[in-house]
Order: structure tokens, then C-alpha cells, then sequence
């Protein structure tokens, strides 16, 4: 798509005058490139009607997200994933069509797609309080092979837990989204509808390094996961 040559690159925020003081939160936050999918207003809308019918609240925006879901795109390329979510094509009879706020490439190059107050439509249940990250790959252990990638992925993930207020225990593979306890799906036969990416080994892994990460740059963890019974 022609649309990807336009791209703006947005370095993290310029050098403080002094150090965090001991103790504070010092995540940086990592070099992201904008690269906005097609979000007008029609766009909007749709993603209102959705919020109303699935969550019960009609509103496009994400206020004070609580979760971040982790996903692999299933394909080798970030033209090819980022394709899919500016084509706002159904998905499941209905729209707007898939998105997410950030790709991470295998080159860990981090892609922003949407603003982080815009709702996108990444995983079933959790779309009213997530922030959705896509790392290009077939599978969860082909990301985590990959160093570039993985480190950038941390970065990113760590940043947003800081800015976001979001505790270690919701950061979350897209295959433990049922057992979250943040998510509601009012669609009787959607309720118990997921996906198999990142499944909670390999994001135990993650979250395990995480951790490590969390408390060197002195970003609160939170308590351990509580997992609820999904009765699916």
C-alpha cells in the first residue's frame, strides 16, 4: 500500500535536566514510529456501536486501560499486518474491522497505529480496557528467539505499565484473556471466544523477565495474578 511510505518517526522524550530521584519510576520510553491506520470518524462510530453492543457503553475512547494483551500477527510482515488493520474489513459479521495500537517488527522497529485513548478492536472481551501490542511472527517462541524484537517488546510493554498505571499480573497473552478479570462480553456466544497466541507458558517467560526489568527501572509490579474461573 502506497500509504506506507508516509511515516513520522517519534523519538522517546529529550534528556531530563536531572536524574529520577532514587527510587522513581525511570522507564524511558522507547523510539516509536507513527504509523496511523485509516480511524475517521466513520471509523469511530462504528467502534462506538460495537463498545454499546458487546461492553454496554457506546464510546470509542479508551479511558484508563487496565490490561495489555499480547499477540503475534501470524504472518512474517509488518505491511501485511498493518494491510489487514487499515482495511477496517468485517471481522465475525461485524465492525469496525481488527486493530491495534502497536506492531513490533522483527527488526524491533515498534509501529504506533492508533492513539493510546483510541479503542481498537484486538481481543474479544477486553477491547473496553486493553492496549493491544502485535509482534510480527508465526509464532510466541519465534518472537521470543528473536533478541531485536523481544528487547523492543519489553520496552515497550515496561513503558506503558509506568505511564499507564498497569500492573504486571494484566499483562496478558491474547490466550489468557478469558481468565482475566477485567473481561465482560455481553454476546452470550461470544463469551468464551479466544485465541491460542501467546499462551501462558511463554508469557509466564515473559512476565518473568519483566519483573526483572520492573524493579531495576522501579516500576511498581503490583500484586501476584488472580485468575478467575471463566466456566467455559
Amino acid at each position: 500500500m502506497a500509504a506506507l511510505a508516509a511515516v513520522m518517526v517519534v523519538a522517546g522524550p529529550p534528556p531530563a535536566t536531572s536524574a529520577p530521584a532514587a527510587g522513581e519510576p525511570n522507564a524511558r520510553k522507547p523510539a516509536i514510529v507513527w504509523k496511523k491506520i485509516p480511524f475517521g470518524e466513520k471509523r469511530r462510530m462504528q467502534m462506538a456501536a460495537y463498545s454499546k453492543r458487546h461492553y454496554g457503553t457506546r464510546t470509542w475512547r479508551l479511558r484508563e486501560p487496565h490490561v495489555i494483551v499480547e499477540h503475534f500477527t501470524g504472518g512474517t510482515s509488518f505491511s501485511s499486518a498493518w494491510n489487514t488493520f487499515a482495511s477496517n474489513a468485517r471481522h465475525l459479521g461485524e465492525l469496525p474491522g481488527t486493530c491495534t495500537h502497536f506492531i513490533v517488527d522483527t527488526d524491533g522497529t515498534i509501529y504506533q497505529l492508533v492513539p493510546l485513548g483510541t479503542m481498537c478492536r484486538h481481543t474479544v472481551g477486553l477491547n473496553s480496557t486493553s492496549i493491544g501490542i502485535e509482534d510480527v511472527g508465526e509464532s510466541d517462541r519465534q518472537v521470543l528467539r528473536n533478541p531485536p524484537q523481544i528487547a523492543a517488546s519489553y520496552r515497550l510493554t515496561l513503558w506503558l505499565m509506568q505511564r499507564l498505571h498497569i500492573q504486571l499480573r494484566n499483562v496478558i497473552g491474547h490466550s489468557e484473556s478469558l481468565t482475566s478479570p477485567y473481561h465482560l462480553e455481553l454476546y452470550p456466544s461470544w463469551r468464551c471466544q479466544t485465541h491460542s497466541d501467546w499462551n501462558r507458558a511463554d508469557v509466564r517467560r515473559s512476565r518473568h523477565h519483566l519483573k526483572r526489568l520492573a524493579r531495576k527501572h522501579h516500576v511498581p509490579i503490583g500484586p501476584a495474578p488472580e485468575w478467575v474461573d471463566p466456566d467455559c
